[in-house]
């Protein structure tokens, strides 16, 4: 594994993990972009897994986003607009012609892409030759009720965790059986997970969290308005997943011209930095393929 700190135009820095041939072409390079509370080290045994898959002369590159691991904190302006200068800034660097993205990091690379397409828009990068997200969370026709993020930025402001916690997973309605337990008990019952390392690191992470959410939900899109993205597109969700994510990429592929639409079986919104074997198979006979 090789670390590199890129500065970025605003004057933040990003850091970058590559697993691989350090030497690999643009053709055998994947850039990871990784989800909401997640950092890099989480993606390590996927990437390291996933490359091991692609066999030599590939490489997986990871980088931790803005507000996580050892990249600066989001700044002030922060928006979804931060997100995209960041991808066109790692796909620049490492010469990547493929683009994964988990979760809300699918959301990133999918707004990304679109960006780099529209001649109208703000971002400017180069267009992967190949892209694949799963389990995307994009908000399309306010299909996710988003009133909740004011309270849930007062919580973390406050320092009510616990609370903040338990407003996310029942506004994302990610979990049916944790979106129906009332607030003030799943607070108590996330409180007691404080002391694990996965509690731990939720935690120092809330107060990017806010942003990130705040800039990939809040907003809510037209499903229509990425029919733009490449004819290639793989939208992937997991059978296992919330209904959500699914329904999401479904309706991503429905809009994109050319693209494919695949659910891992027994796949779960967790299987990425799980690296779950099926879905390491999925993912690698995609970007392999002629």
């Amino acid at each position: 594994m090789e670390e590199n700190i890129l500065r970025t135009s605003d004057g933040g820095s990003l850091a970058l993990y590559s697993y691989g041939d350090p030497q690999a072409p643009g053709h055998r390079r994947i850039l990871v972009v990784g989800g909401a509370f997640l950092t890099a080290l989480i993606y390590r045994p996927f990437a390291a897994a996933l490359g091991a898959r692609l066999g030599e002369n590939w490489t997986v590159d990871v980088y931790d986003r803005r507000g996580r691991g050892n990249s600066t904190e989001q700044p002030a302006d922060y928006s979804m607009d931060t997100e995209i200068a960041d991808v066109a800034l790692m796909l620049e660097h490492t010469g990547a012609q493929n683009l994964f993205g988990h979760s809300l990091g699918g959301a990133v690379v999918l707004n990304a892409v679109r960006s780099f397409l529209d001649p109208g828009a703000k971002g400017d990068g180069p267009v992967p030759a190949r892209l694949a997200v799963y389990d995307p969370a994009i908000n399309f026709d306010a299909s996710i009720d988003t009133t909740w993020l004011h309270a849930f930025s007062d919580d973390v402001a406050a320092g009510r965790n616990s609370r903040a916690l338990a407003r996310m997973q029942r506004g994302m309605m990610f979990s049916p059986t944790l979106g129906k337990i009332p607030q003030p008990i799943l607070a108590a019952l996330l409180a007691g997970t404080s002391r694990t390392k996965a509690g731990k690191l939720a935690r120092t992470m809330l107060p990017s969290g806010v942003g990130e959410l705040k800039a990939a939900l809040e907003e809510s899109q037209s499903a229509s308005g990425f029919s733009i993205l490449p004819e290639n597109t793989r939208f992937m969700a997991g059978a296992k997943s919330a209904e959500f994510f699914r329904s999401t990429a479904r309706k991503l592929h429905e809009v994109v011209p050319g693209s494919t639409y695949l659910e891992t079986p027994r796949g779960m919104h967790g299987s990425v930095p799980a690296a779950f074997t099926s879905l390491l198979d999925d993912i690698g006979d995609y970007f392999t393929r002629p």
